[in-house]
């Protein structure tokens, strides 16, 4: 408990004082319309040993190495391949924005057969297309993968993820996304986590820099996702956007608790308050014991042996303190909490409780 708590406070920066930290802009937003595009591509992995994918299990590799050796001038189309160094994957990438033709980006590569490991395989040439089917870029090079796994016929060891890898600056981008910073128009601050105070938090810093740089306000905030900015004409968007970017600000959060049953992880946000309430947490142990008996039938009759069940159930409620539970702080919730001793699990249910009482005063989000 003490564990978890030290760390929800080095993450709020209590403990050194960051609830007044100040963060850029660039950091908790995006600019509207600036953003990466998916692509993606069926490509063959060659030169494994023996872990690729087995033919007769994957026929569209066998269909794709075909096809590959046919466009080369070697027909195989009536041959029956038996190879083991050869699997089809898929491999994945993500096109930055205003990403220039002969810019590289890295690749990532998962199995889409049986294949056993991709490590050592080289990607052969494969085309990269976006979500309107045309082709961006072209990756090829040696597979990169930290997964081990071998087989053999009564045992296997598997390390890490050995079906998955990546080429690190693997694809060539082909063809350039249409568009420019100068064509969005009005430039829009899109916020990470939205909040109607942090929007117009924003505005006031950028209206603050512009008055003294350029003699006028250019931000007002939309909603409480949305900033507009408009440039001015005596700077182009990107050195425009570069200064904004670099504006302190104090984000506003609304209060939150997160939990997670799965991990116990408990995180409780700065402002989170509860109303004082007095809780109390049972101690309930139930414990049942089976001790069977044999029971045996005189001698020389002609009994049996049986076995007769004898099951002991036991409950047992140890001491349970009542305790008071409230604060104006993060600080004082947490003190209360340590002092009753209890496991996250404990936290779990008693916040859960809390807020159906009333007296949490903040969202409960329950992962």
């Amino acid at each position: 408990m003490k564990r978890i708590v030290a760390l929800a406070l080095v993450f709020l920066g209590l403990a050194t004082g960051g609830a007044d930290a100040f963060t850029r802009i660039k950091d908790i937003s995006s600019i509207l319309g600036v953003r990466e595009n998916q692509l993606i591509g069926y490509g063959l992995v060659i030169g494994l040993q023996g872990t690729g994918d087995s033919m007769r299990n994957s026929p569209f590799t066998q269909r794709s190495l075909q096809a590959m050796l046919d466009r080369m001038g070697v027909n195989v189309t009536n041959d029956s391949l038996r190879v083991r160094n050869v699997a089809s994957v898929m491999v994945t990438a993500s096109l930055p924005a205003f990403a220039n033709v002969g810019s590289r980006i890295d690749v990532e590569i998962s199995s889409v057969g049986d294949a056993v490991s991709l490590r050592g395989g080289t990607l052969l040439m494969t085309p990269l297309a976006g979500a309107d089917g045309k082709a961006y870029a072209v990756a090829q090079g040696p597979v990169t993968g930290a997964g081990v796994a071998a087989v053999g016929n009564a045992a296997s060891v598997t390390e890490g993820v050995a079906t998955g890898g990546r080429i690190p600056n693997g694809a060539t981008i082909e063809k350039q996304v249409a568009g420019s910073l100068n064509d969005l128009g009005p430039l829009v601050i899109e916020l990470y986590n939205p909040d109607f105070m942090t929007a117009t938090l924003i505005a006031d810093a950028v209206n603050a820099f512009t008055q003294s740089r350029y003699g006028m306000s250019l931000a007002k905030e939309r909603d409480m996702r949305t900033v507009v900015l408009q440039r001015p004409q005596s700077v182009s968007a990107t050195r425009f956007l570069a200064e904004i970017g670099e504006l302190p600000v104090t984000p506003d959060t609304a209060a939150k608790v997160v939990i997670n049953e799965k991990t116990g992880t408990v995180v409780i946000g700065q402002d989170v308050q509860i109303s004082t309430v007095a809780l109390t947490h049972g101690n309930l142990t139930i414990r049942v014991t089976e001790t069977p008996v044999a029971s045996q039938p005189p001698p020389f009759s002609p009994g049996q042996t049986v076995v007769l069940p004898r099951t002991q159930v036991s409950a047992t409620e140890g001491p349970a303190y009542i305790g008071i539970v409230g604060g104006t702080s993060l600080q004082t919730l947490v003190d209360g909490l340590n002092q009753m001793g209890m496991k996250p699990s404990d936290i779990i249910a008693i916040l859960q409780s809390i807020k159906s009482s009333g007296a949490l005063q903040a969202e409960l989000v329950v992962q």
